[in-house]
């Protein structure tokens, strides 16, 4: 039952993917909102980074273990992201007319598939984990990558409608992703059951730092594009909410 919770939470997490996606695929919804809804997501996802994923592999493991994991986890980020970027998807998250059609730069759509891939495993993982030990997934991370989910979704399929990727496309793309998403947490759940408290806090500490690189490198950017000063205020915003919802 727990490898199942665990892949259902991170389906429901995963879900906020689609359903931004029907938003930013049918609805033109102003740029300045979609980005304030980016910058709300971003403060919620730095707050989870902080309080729920840094902080716990810093109670399991210490300060090596978190550091070196947070390290690596950003660095492995980076490199697959700069890889993807240069096949067309480093703005897979922008709902302006930067992203690439295929005609222009051809494989870019398989490329902007793997890099959302890149973006959710971490957070998936996450999940699965949490559920590990007979504990219960946190409620604040599972609404954190939830809310920071809805306008990544919303923005980037908003882009590529203007990229003129077909509906199918799009929607195929995140409902495949947000189903990978649910697999990935049941997956964390089931290999890392027997793992030390040592590499769980490394484990966590790699995908803290996969999550705040990923905002800094695509969700910042459009969020500041869009709603300039305003931006700053909206993310310690959605930092304080899910502030608050990790003490309740």
């Amino acid at each position: 039952m727990g490898a199942l919770a665990a892949g259902g939470w991170g389906l429901l997490a995963g879900s906020a993917l689609l359903f931004g996606a029907v938003v930013g695929l049918f609805f033109r919804v102003p740029a300045q909102w979609t980005a304030l809804v980016m910058a709300f997501g971003s403060g919620v996802l730095i707050s989870a980074v902080s309080y729920d994923l840094v902080a716990e592999a810093y109670e399991r493991g210490g300060l090596a273990p978190t550091a070196l994991g947070a390290l690596g986890g950003a660095g492995v980020y980076s490199l697959a992201n700069v890889a993807l970027a240069r096949r067309g998807a480093r703005h897979r998250k922008r709902s302006g007319a930067q992203q690439p059609s295929e005609q222009d730069r051809p494989g870019s759509g398989g490329a902007i598939a793997l890099g959302a891939l890149l973006d959710g495993v971490p957070e998936s993982v996450v999940i699965g984990t949490g559920l590990l030990g007979g504990g219960s997934v946190g409620a604040a991370t599972v609404v954190a990558v939830f809310l920071s989910n809805l306008p990544e979704g919303l923005a980037s399929a908003a882009g590529m409608r203007q990229a003129g990727r077909s509906k199918g496309y799009v929607m195929g793309l995140w409902a495949a992703i947000a189903l990978v998403s649910g697999l990935a947490a049941l997956v964390g759940y089931t290999v890392l059951g027997g793992a030390s408290e040592t590499v769980m806090a490394a484990i966590t500490a790699v995908a803290a730092g996969a999550i705040l690189a990923m905002i800094a490198d695509t969700m910042i950017p459009e969020a500041f594009e869009n709603a300039h000063l305003l931006a700053g205020l909206t993310t310690v915003t959605g930092f304080l909410v899910a502030f608050a919802l990790a003490q309740l």
